[in-house]
């Protein structure tokens, strides 16, 4: 899972945002997994518009943001949502696997 791969690119090491800021390779690895991510999103809210995943359509909006405006990503953001909303997410996913969220259908 994308979400998997990139809590392993910071696993052995502190999470310091200097150090992500001047990784050009991990920056670009964090930005193709929140597209990866965006993209299941974007193709499971196309067969089921009301699933249970808080932020939804921002991770759609944030991967469209990633793919057409690299410009207008700012390091801060993507930040943000590694050390704010990835491990949010991650649990949300994990809950839907555990079948303790139900999916409306």
């Amino acid at each position: 899972m994308a979400i998997d791969e990139t809590e392993m690119f910071f696993e052995n090491k502190p999470k310091l945002f200097q150090d992500y800021k001047k990784n050009i390779l991990l920056k670009r690895a964090v930005e193709r997994n929140l597209e990866i991510i965006g993209e299941a999103m974007n193709r499971i809210l196309a067969i089921n518009p009301e699933f249970p995943i808080e932020n939804a359509r921002r991770i759609v909006g944030l991967r469209n943001q990633i793919i057409h405006g690299y410009d207008s990503v700012s390091d801060e953001s993507i930040w943000a949502i590694i050390i704010n909303h990835l491990p949010k997410l991650h649990i949300e996913i994990n809950n839907l696997i555990n079948n303790e969220i139900q999916i409306p259908e």
